[in-house]
């Protein structure tokens, strides 16, 4: 005889705690009723499949749930049939977007006296901790190399410009106006280095936030990078609509996505597709902080992609992977989303290469 167990997670619209609790964990809670059809899932679910509950809701298990076992179906339907719970580890699910996770699958089936079975599926994404650990990587990283520039910038701006005084003291003194193309070389030398040491510093002042649409900014970059790039250059935009408001800086954040998208284009040149989606994020991790709404801009391209011994390096400064670049964007990039609480990932392939940009919402929503 299986076990009895009444639960109010049958209810496919939950009420009061038992909602707050559903919305705030971070673990995917479904549902699946007597005839395997999904009756229930909850914004980390939702968040897991990049799906609203609306389009997903009475599908079946094998649509919901495509992963390599094909046995899973069937599994179900023994651990509704015997009352056993089960757990698959690492068990990898296949994502809509193209995307294959590992996950751990915990099944319980859940007897009512008076409704249908049900079974309760929760799953937990294990790799999503070593996502947090690389972010946590990424942000430490990223705050010591802006410590080392600073240092260096400073020792390097100090010296600069006793130089630049000196030359033109010096100049000032030659009897031959000839010898002044000299004394020029080392002025504008020195302000070249000058330049490059305040660009490597990034903006000094802080976001002057207020509330800015992102689709908005999106396609302001877009309008600049193709008024560089010409009209061949093919992006694509895949933007939800629903989006709020954030609280931000415009121009920081114009900067920023300016120097991805750049980028993105400079590796497709004239035949190759940019493509732009945005999405809203329910209680993500970023780092140690969870928000409750992160924002989250992929800027991908069709280009070669980037080298293996590059990629980790690419938000260091004056690490470039094409010819006469600086080196100098990504880094700022990433310096001007942090000052925004953001961060921002980058995955490649041949043929394939993503931008993923994470920007907390809650600050517009305060």
């Amino acid at each position: 005889m299986p076990p009895r167990i009444v639960n109010n997670l049958n209810q496919p619209s939950p009420s009061g705690i038992e909602h707050r609790i559903l919305d705030n964990l971070a673990t995917a809670v479904l549902l699946f009723d007597a005839s395997l059809c999904l009756s229930y899932i909850n914004p980390a679910g939702e968040m897991l499949f990049s799906v609203s509950a609306r389009h997903i809701l009475g599908g079946t298990v094998s649509g919901v749930l495509p992963c390599s076992d094909k046995k899973v179906e069937e599994k179900l339907r023994q651990a509704l049939t015997d009352g056993h719970p089960f757990t698959e580890r690492e068990m990898p699910l296949a994502l809509p977007d193209g995307r294959e996770i590992r996950v751990n699958c915990s099944v319980q089936p859940l007897y009512h006296a008076e409704a249908p079975n049900e079974i309760l599926v929760e799953l937990h994404q294990v790799d999503r901790h070593l996502r947090i650990s690389r972010e946590e990587q990424l942000i430490v990283q990223h705050q010591a190399v802006q410590a080392l520039v600073r240092g260096l910038a400073h020792e390097i701006k100090n010296p600069l410009g006793g130089l630049r005084g000196a030359a033109q003291l010096l100049e000032q003194e030659l009897p031959d106006p000839a010898l002044h193309d000299y004394t020029r070389i080392i002025i504008e030398e020195a302000d070249r280095l000058q330049a490059l040491m305040n660009r490597m510093l990034g903006p000094n002042r802080p976001p002057e936030r207020r509330l800015a649409n992102i689709h908005e900014i999106l396609e302001r970059v877009v309008g600049l990078v193709r008024a560089e790039s010409g009209p061949l250059l093919c992006v694509e935009r895949d933007y939800d609509p629903s989006i709020p408001e954030l609280s931000a800086d415009p121009d920081q954040l114009i900067q920023a996505f300016l120097n991805i998208l750049r980028n993105a284009a400079h590796a497709v040149s004239d035949a190759g597709r940019v493509r732009i989606r945005t999405r809203v994020l329910r209680q993500f991790t970023l780092g140690q902080v969870r928000h409750r709404l992160v924002l989250q801009v992929e800027i991908e391209d069709n280009g070669p992609g980037i080298g293996p011994q590059l990629l980790h390096r690419i938000f260091y400064p004056m690490i470039s992977g094409g010819s006469g670049g600086t080196g100098l964007g990504l880094p700022i990039a990433q310096n001007l989303i942090n000052r925004h609480g953001g961060l921002i990932e980058c995955q490649s392939k041949p043929g394939e290469t993503l931008f993923t940009v994470y920007l907390p919402l809650e600050s517009s929503h305060g």
